[in-house]
């Protein structure tokens, strides 16, 4: 396999296995743990801007004040979308927000049809109508919408929308939003610790370590992707960002044991149709000018 095909394959396997991380961090409210995220993140991403001497040219970038006022409303979703990931994940919904990454495309691709004038194809329009059915049948299944699913993957498709019509790459744009965040985070873990809340450095060196690593975890798949982008196709990106959400479903059912019903598995079964349907479509006309296969950048 190529280089590009091996930093796609460990992104989407690093996002796969973020789960088991948060897990580890279960004892630490969301919260605190969305705002070490932000601010480890933008450290490790503002070191790395030093290290490549891209510094003068990302702030070359963001010369007025509309670039940096759509990048706060990025950074507002993207933290909405961290903050409920986290507590998704430690209050046991970890296959409900695997879900949440499955539907994420296809409502992208919908948000490019109502807003940006973009077209589907016959057989994507039904690929969108089975994953609407699948929710459609969850929420009578079980008499409420999956609501986790539905706030993962609308936060994160606008978020998308937004970058999509953004002038910075994927690195500088995610640079410019946890700058943004970074004193809004620190303002909440001072108040924390202040408050005898804060668990950073006081829940021993393994806490420690891993909400350090948060900024790991955030910034290392993101490289990743970014290389991976460059190298091979945007079809097959899209095809393996599926990875992610599948090992996070695998996760969530086989190692923490959450119940996965006949009626999920219809209403899941119907949104994984949809995906193949959807996937096999935009892979037979590649070339063509009509929506393609979005590329998506996990939680």
């Amino acid at each position: 396999m190529s280089r590009g095909v091996w930093c796609a394959l460990c992104a989407y396997t690093i996002w796969g296995f973020i789960p088991i991380y948060l897990k580890w961090l279960n004892q630490v409210p969301a919260l605190e743990i969305v705002g070490h995220r932000i601010i480890w993140s933008c450290l490790m991403l503002c070191a790395y801007l030093l290290a490549t001497r891209s510094w003068r040219n990302f702030l070359m970038q963001i010369p007025n004040f509309r670039v940096i006022g759509a990048y706060l409303a990025a950074a507002i979703l993207l933290s909405a979308n961290w903050l409920v990931y986290v507590w998704a994940v430690n209050a046991n919904f970890i296959v409900d927000a695997s879900l949440g990454y499955f539907i994420n495309p296809l409502i992208s691709v919908l948000f490019g049809v109502l807003l940006l004038k973009e077209r589907l194809r016959s057989w994507q329009w039904l690929a969108v109508g089975l994953a609407l059915a699948g929710v459609i049948y969850l929420t009578w299944a079980h008499g409420s919408l999956p609501w986790i699913a539905l706030v993962l993957a609308f936060s994160f498709a606008l978020y998308g929308l937004i970058k999509k019509t953004s002038p910075l790459g994927a690195l500088p744009g995610l640079t410019l939003e946890t700058g943004i965040l970074f004193l809004p985070g620190m303002a909440y873990l001072l108040f924390a610790e202040f408050h005898a809340n804060g668990a950073f450095l006081h829940r021993g060196a393994m806490v420690d370590i891993l909400l350090i690593g948060c900024g790991l975890v955030t910034a290392v798949p993101l490289l990743l992707f970014a290389a991976a982008a460059q190298r091979i196709p945007l079809a097959l990106v899209g095809l393996l960002q599926y990875i992610g959400p599948t090992l996070q479903f695998l996760i969530g059912v086989l190692i923490y044991d959450e119940p996965f019903t006949s009626d999920k598995f219809i209403g899941f079964g119907l949104v994984w149709v949809a995906l193949l349907i959807f996937a096999f479509e935009s892979f037979l006309h590649r070339p063509a000018r009509a929506v393609q296969m979005p590329q998506v950048i996990e939680a």
